[in-house]
């Protein structure tokens, strides 16, 4: 190669380098004023707007994974967004429930889209009357109906007299500021309770809100007093054992059962509650981290709006924080499952045995009276079991309180028999 030849060859490759460099730095550059552009204000948004898609218009990336809510992704395990019978599969909860709304019809949830339309068409709203309270987490119409009608009187009023006037499911307003997008709280009850507990939710962090957004709704609740006034019963913790000493101070119940007469406790989906006792959240991982992680839009970072099992997304949701095969989290996530719907099972015919014997027991002619104890062992083994069937991760938020639960209840269904036994042995 001569000389001439040689310098050509470098000046090319120098050219060539520096072209590189020159569009790495314009790329660079763009990105930096797309971040910085983002998010766009294209135009006001109200305080009483609803609609996701006009938000869209200030807030695409958030809007383009949202609207995914309404896609169903298919079945996990234990859950998923496509709706089926768990009646059907898990036959046992219609005699568990036997005289309430849930032995009607309970399904698997879709996703967060579908919270208004969902809930109109269940049977539990159209066979049974329930009140109005039943609608605070089921339509972003809720915050402008509270403030038009009143706290309690939202609460009292009948849902079916509500329904016409709830249209949207999930929407941005529920969780975000118009103006800024920062999380904030829209719903009363939550605020209520975390008064109560002593928590200035004014002081909260950014992360600490990426949780309390969702335990708005994913919360164990009931409908306090005359007014069905939407409450959290966390005056005395959020354990299961203070969720239980909070309603006997009440003398609560949900209804009576239907076969053994207990004054029971229907428990909702206390996502929140069985999350604050496991390692994550004493990690400081927040629902959103795992059900909305953070995902790259060009070069905005922005959170992933397709609600959904992090099953269906482990390498943004678990691999984050796990430097492990996905494949390896997801087999990990369902061994826990499996563990726990093995402990569910276990504790359903506990419980089914103990109604069984206080069946008999009555038909033989003995009183609530005589059952009193029974009676009260079959309401705390069904609560727990109860707890963990209805919250929504079978176990994964907390696999310990999750066993630990259900082994109670195991516990309390077999000391209900006993307790039979001891009642007629003292005839």
């Amino acid at each position: 190669m001569t000389a001439k030849r040689f310098q050509l060859l470098i000046f090319v490759a120098a050219a060539v380098a520096a072209i590189a460099v020159a569009y790495l730095l314009l790329n660079i550059q763009q990105r930096k004023q797309e971040a910085e552009l983002y998010p766009r204000k294209v135009l006001e948004i109200g305080e009483q707007e609803l609609d996701p898609a006009v938000w869209g218009k200030n807030f695409p990336y958030e809007y383009d994974s949202f609207v995914k809510t309404k896609i169903d992704y298919g079945r996990t395990e234990y859950g998923g967004s496509t709706p089926y019978s768990k009646l059907e599969r898990f036959p046992a909860m219609k005699r568990l429930w036997a005289g309430y709304a849930f032995s009607i019809e309970h399904n698997e949830d879709r996703g967060h889209h579908y919270t208004a339309i969902d809930q109109a068409d269940t049977q539990r709203v159209k066979v049974v009357s329930q009140p109005g309270a039943c609608a605070n987490c089921h339509a972003a119409e809720t915050p402008r109906l509270i403030e038009e009608m009143g706290w309690e009187n939202f609460n009292r009023t009948p849902y079916n007299e509500l329904q016409p006037h709830l249209k949207t499911g999930s929407s941005c307003a529920d969780c975000h500021d118009p103006q800024t997008m920062a999380l904030r709280i829209t719903r009363p009850a939550f605020i209520n309770a975390m008064q109560e507990a002593g928590v200035d939710l004014a002081a909260a962090s950014r992360q600490e809100m990426r949780s309390y957004v969702c335990a708005q709704c994913h919360v164990e609740y009931y409908f306090k007093g005359e007014n069905k006034v939407l409450t959290f019963p966390w005056s005395k913790g959020r354990t299961i054992e203070a969720i239980e000493e909070h309603y006997d101070a009440y003398a609560f119940k949900d209804w009576t059962h239907k076969e053994t007469g207990a004054p029971m406790l229907k428990m909702q989906h206390p996502e929140f509650e069985l999350w604050g006792t496991g390692i994550h959240a004493r990690s400081g991982v927040s629902c959103a981290d795992c059900h909305m992680p953070y995902i790259r839009q060009g070069s905005v970072k922005v959170s992933d709006h397709w609600v959904r099992s992090p099953l269906h997304n482990p390498n943004q949701s678990c691999q984050t924080c796990h430097n492990r095969p996905a494949e390896e989290l997801k087999e990990r996530v369902l061994t826990i499952q499996h563990k726990t719907d093995e402990l569910l099972t276990q504790s359903q015919q506990a419980l089914l045995s103990a109604m069984d014997a206080i069946i008999a027991a009555k038909q033989a002619g003995a009183g609530d009276d005589d059952l009193k104890d029974a009676l009260r062992l079959h309401r705390r083994g069904q609560m727990r079991w109860d707890f963990i069937s209805s919250e929504n991760s079978t176990g994964f938020h907390s696999p310990q309180e999750a066993a630990r639960i259900l082994a109670d209840s195991i516990d309390y269904a077999r000391q209900a028999e006993i307790a039979v036994l001891q009642s007629n042995s003292g005839k």
